[in-house]
């Protein structure tokens, strides 16, 4: 017990041994939230003595899950089966293994990836923006929406044209027994619904439930821990509402805000003792989020003394911006400090640009977190796409990423023709070439063509027996046989390439290495639920936009883009207090000094325009300037409200009304303007 409690603080120590019925941990930026979680579930198993097989703890990336993992086993200590602790899709993958059967279909599905969700949503219809197809595929998935539900939905025509992509969409992952990241909890979800003895079983099992960063939680996500809490009340939730700025992707405050409302007889624990940051920098960070009004409230209390003072840049333009940047970097390096423990954040990716070109010149190596992802470069591709054929011989979408790859002399229209007459055939591109005669092929394409293709059908089944009795000597074969390298022999890249593929092999090996029992389907899975944290690592200065930065820290921390219009965005959809969280965020990253950058100007989508400094410099007491300071109204055009004897309705507009804001209010046809402190946002 000792090992446990020893790092806990008095606050952090009574809300881990609260461990029944619903318990909300509101943990500030760096009050040790992970510390508390992870001594909780240590607590619980070793303390309590419950089997560590009947707790499950949810987290939202592989980087967290993986170090909460460590610490957990680390403090229990001889645990002859370890709990699971892993992100919510990786939980719905596990639990799809052993129940998706249930829904008539097999378990060998494989996991899509966002760019291959686009490439088959392309392919259904190229003539709306495949972004928003997709983004609209995600929030019907999220919302439990079929696509008669989408059809009934959709006024526009545009949105009866998504709602039918949507359903072949839906039919092509059927048929090529493909799940995509939002099935691993829709479907999870469903099952459980439709099968009450699975949910009152799972629940069962799952007697003690913990979930992290519980403020990026969406309703789905809400949906199913209840799902998961059915037999039992006991849910501990951490979180900060402070820190919810994911928004936009669907995560919804309100789970945090009104988990008392949720979870009944709710115990709630504030953590505001600050073990990351200097005093400086809490005192900036503490004045700008008071400004929210939607907020549960709690003030982070410096542990760590004083420290410098917040520097404010004052630069003409985005030119003199990036060299002073570059020239204080410089300074930290010469100095001593680390190139790791230095960022630069943004609101905006677009404004990176100018900031590497000073970076270029200075000399100063960086990492772009966000940028182009090791998983999403098309060589590394083609080898997943190789892989996917193999683990599963009807994956038409891997296959024809492949049947050229290296180049086979087949053409589009040979192809298309194949995969027609696949088609026509109700077979797999794979199956028709494999059951048809080298001359039947010869009517579709030419006749060495056909040839090659009966060979190529050959060596996948030679590779995929090879997979079966030894997965760690597969990738050697793998490249054996096929000579992928040779795809970009010549090509001006080609030796980064390869490096990509050499890199691409080891990740393989060192998987099977550390995971003997599993086969190519789990590695694939693995792959596909990677997240772009994880490619935080080596020795240069990180670039990222402020919503990567989150969970991260750095001793130092420059903002750039501090203008209005930038931090905050302003203008229609915009939400203020989100971006207020948005900067909120970014300055408790920082641990020692924290630089905050301004411009007069900038040059962005094809014009130089004059800009006004931040209202968050005002309202983080970094200066008195001509913006004029206001606590800004929690509501926005467009928002879902209730009021107490009018009932619900949507927002037309805001306005100010003295010292409170005035919202006009559709009622179902009847209009009304009412203060906003009578409101409350559904």
């Amino acid at each position: 017990m000792e090992k446990i409690f020893a790092r806990l603080n008095e606050e952090q120590s009574i809300a881990v041994k609260n461990t029944e019925g619903p318990v909300l941990i509101l943990a500030g930026a760096g009050s040790g939230k992970t510390t508390t979680i992870v001594s909780r579930l240590a607590y619980l198993v070793k303390g309590v003595g419950i089997p560590a097989s009947n707790t499950l703890t949810l987290t939202f990336t592989n980087k967290a899950a993986k170090e909460m993992r460590e610490r957990a086993l680390g403090m229990m200590e001889d645990v002859s089966y370890p709990p699971l602790l892993c992100t919510f899709h990786k939980f719905g993958l596990l639990f799809l293994k052993f129940n998706i059967h249930l829904m008539g279909r097999k378990n060998n599905f494989v996991v899509i990836d966002t760019d291959d969700k686009k490439r088959i949503i392309k392919k259904i219809n190229s003539e709306i923006a495949t972004p928003l197809i997709a983004s609209e595929i995600s929030r019907y998935k999220n919302s439990l929406m079929t696509p008669d539900d989408a059809y009934k939905q959709a006024e526009l025509y545009n949105y009866q044209q998504i709602a039918k992509v949507y359903e072949e969409y839906e039919a092509y992952l059927a048929e090529n027994n493909l799940v995509d990241f939002d099935d691993l909890i829709a479907l999870t979800y469903k099952l459980l619904e439709d099968n009450p003895e699975l949910a009152k079983k799972t629940s069962e099992k799952y007697q003690y439930i913990m979930v992290d960063e519980y403020q990026d939680t969406n309703e789905l996500q809400l949906k199913l821990l209840q799902k998961l809490c059915s037999t039992h009340n006991n849910i501990c939730v951490v979180g900060d509402d402070d820190q919810s700025i994911y928004g936009w992707r669907g995560a919804h405050i309100r789970n945090i805000m009104e988990f008392d409302q949720d979870f009944e007889n709710t115990a709630v624990f504030k953590l505001q003792n600050n073990y990351r940051s200097r005093e400086p920098i809490l005192k900036v960070a503490n004045a700008l989020i008071e400004h929210n009004r939607s907020r549960l409230g709690k003030e982070l209390k410096p542990t760590r003394g004083s420290g410098e003072d917040v520097v404010v840049l004052n630069s003409h333009d985005e030119s003199e911006e990036a060299r002073k940047i570059a020239t204080n970097i410089t300074k930290l390096i010469d100095s001593g400090v680390s190139a790791k423990d230095i960022a630069v954040l943004y609101r905006v990716n677009v404004l990176s640009r100018s900031i590497e070109e000073g970076l270029n010149r200075a000399r100063i190596n960086y990492k772009l977190v966000g940028g182009q992802r090791f998983y999403d470069r098309a060589e590394v591709k083609d080898l997943i796409s190789y892989i996917r054929v193999i683990t599963n011989f009807n994956d038409d979408f891997s296959f024809k990423r492949i049947i050229n790859k290296p180049k086979r002399g087949l053409g589009k229209a040979s192809v298309d023709k194949l995969e027609l007459s696949a088609h026509a055939a109700e077979k797999s591109i794979f199956e028709f070439i494999k059951s048809s005669s080298v001359a039947e092929l010869e009517a579709l394409v030419r006749k060495k063509n056909a040839k090659t293709l009966k060979q190529f059908i050959k060596d996948i089944q030679s590779v995929a027996k090879v997979a079966e009795e030894s997965t760690y000597n597969f990738i050697d074969v793998l490249e054996d046989t096929f000579s992928l390298k040779d795809i970009y022999k010549s090509q001006p890249d080609e030796q980064e390439r390869i490096l990509n593929m050499d890199e691409f092999y080891a990740l393989f090996r060192d998987f099977i290495k550390n995971n003997p029992e599993s086969g190519l389907d789990e590695f694939l899975n693995e792959l596909t639920l990677q997240s772009e944290q994880d490619q935080v690592e080596g020795e240069s200065i990180y670039m990222m936009s402020i919503h990567a930065s989150k969970g991260l820290e750095f001793d130092h921390i420059f903002i750039i883009g501090m203008e209005e219009g930038f931090l905050p965005l302003v203008g229609d959809g915009s939400d203020l207090e989100e971006e207020r969280r948005l900067g909120y965020v970014s300055f408790t990253r920082a641990k020692e000094k924290l630089t905050l950058s301004h411009v007069s100007s900038r040059f962005y989508k094809g014009r130089r325009s004059d800009l006004e400094k931040s209202r968050f410099f005002n309202e983080a007491g970094l200066c008195q300037g001509s913006l004029k300071l206001e606590k800004n109204t929690a509501f926005k055009k467009g928002d879902l409200v209730r009021h107490k004897i009018f009932g619900t309705g949507r927002v037309l507009g805001v306005s100010k009304a003295g010292k409170e804001f005035k919202l006009n209010i559709n009622f179902a046809g009847t209009k009304k303007d009412i203060l906003a402190s009578f409101i409350e946002r559904l």
